[in-house]
């Protein structure tokens, strides 16, 4: 039995057992839609779970329910206490926990992971894609429509003796936006340094037109160095190229040497440019609005990226974060797997 499978058969025994009837082919169907959309998203397997198995709207509480403790392995008189007068046990713990554990390790902070929850935490991250969206290219391809194909029309019709039987239209192609990843290596953001330097790796790694910058008193690209398949000889030789790892933070020189020397002269024009910060700066206020002015005349977006946001009642305060607020198009946390998931997303956009 595969695991989608698996999965579909303990969920459909979980809903028979709160009263809800779930016959065998509505199992199936649930089962072939988990291997379609994976088991990796919640969002995905609630409502492939709710598209094949209800027949009834005035189900859906009580699926909200029985899914929720399913997905979080809560103990099974939390999930069955729908009607207290006539509760309905269930064995299904086991199977239910078997995925709770997964997405517990999504959701958790990364400065809260234990050695064991790294490794686990390092494996899902490898499967992260980062990949800009498309825009249009001024280089053509084939395609249905647009201009005529001469080239291809006079090659296919020497092979027919002459006649013209198929008409080949060139249209303009699409490729993905750039991404530019700025990453602070300040001491304040030591929490999140190993996460945020094997994210960084994945997504230089695993994608061809994202670049990796390394943001603290000094600015170092680091593409190069991240670019090996391997992980730990890839972040050995980042933390070798960067001099001033968790040392202080100057946004505003950073960004300034990346506008002179990259940035404006091609890099991020029409990027997707992501700052990954705290927004804990030593430096100028003036400078760093100056400097993101800059950069987002050429951008086509720029994402910040907080850890800290998600610690409850946060504001942007911070002299660096205050200042970058206005230029910002998109204001993230990156705390945890989850939300690094939501960045790649967002960066598709």
């Amino acid at each position: 039995m595969t695991t989608p499978e698996r999965m579909a058969v303990a969920f459909a025994a979980v809903l028979r057992g709160t009263g809800l009837d779930v016959g065998v082919g509505r199992v199936v169907t649930f089962t072939e839609a988990l291997a379609a959309v994976g088991l990796a998203r919640r969002d995905g397997v609630y409502w492939a779970g709710r598209a094949t198995l209800l027949a009834r709207p005035e189900d859906v509480e009580l699926y909200d329910r029985a899914f929720e403790a399913f997905w979080l392995g809560l103990p099974a008189p939390a999930v069955f206490d729908v009607d207290a007068a006539t509760p309905r046990p269930v064995a299904v713990e086991t199977s239910a926990s078997a995925y709770s554990p997964h997405e517990r390790l999504r959701h958790k902070d990364f400065s809260a992971y234990s050695h064991d929850e790294w490794s686990e935490a390092r494996r899902l991250m490898a499967e992260l894609r980062l990949s800009g969206s498309r825009r249009r290219s001024r280089r053509l391809a084939p395609g249905r429509r647009g201009r005529p194909d001469v080239r291809r029309t006079v090659r296919a019709a020497l092979r027919t003796g002459g006649e013209v039987v198929a008409r080949p239209r060139l249209a303009p192609s699409h490729r993905p936006r750039r991404v530019v990843l700025l990453c602070d290596v300040s001491g304040s953001m030591e929490p999140y340094a190993r996460a945020l330097a094997r994210f960084l790796h994945v997504a230089v790694a695993g994608g061809s037109r994202v670049e990796a910058f390394a943001l603290g008193t000094r600015l170092t690209r680091v593409t190069r160095e991240l670019s090996s398949r391997d992980p730990d000889a890839a972040l050995a030789a980042a933390a070798q190229a960067v001099a001033d790892w968790s040392g202080g933070t100057r946004l505003g020189e950073g960004l300034q040497r990346f506008n002179d020397e990259w940035g404006v002269r091609g890099m991020a024009r029409g990027a997707v440019v992501v700052v990954l910060s705290d927004g804990w700066d030593r430096g100028d206020p003036a400078v760093l609005v100056e400097q993101l002015r800059r950069l987002t005349r050429v951008a086509h977006r720029l994402v910040w990226v907080n850890p800290l946001k998600a610690s409850p009642g946060y504001e942007p305060l911070a002299r660096g974060m205050a200042a970058a607020m206005p230029f910002v198009d998109e204001f993230l946390d990156g705390h945890s797997l989850a939300s690094l998931e939501a960045l790649a997303e967002a960066v598709a956009r």
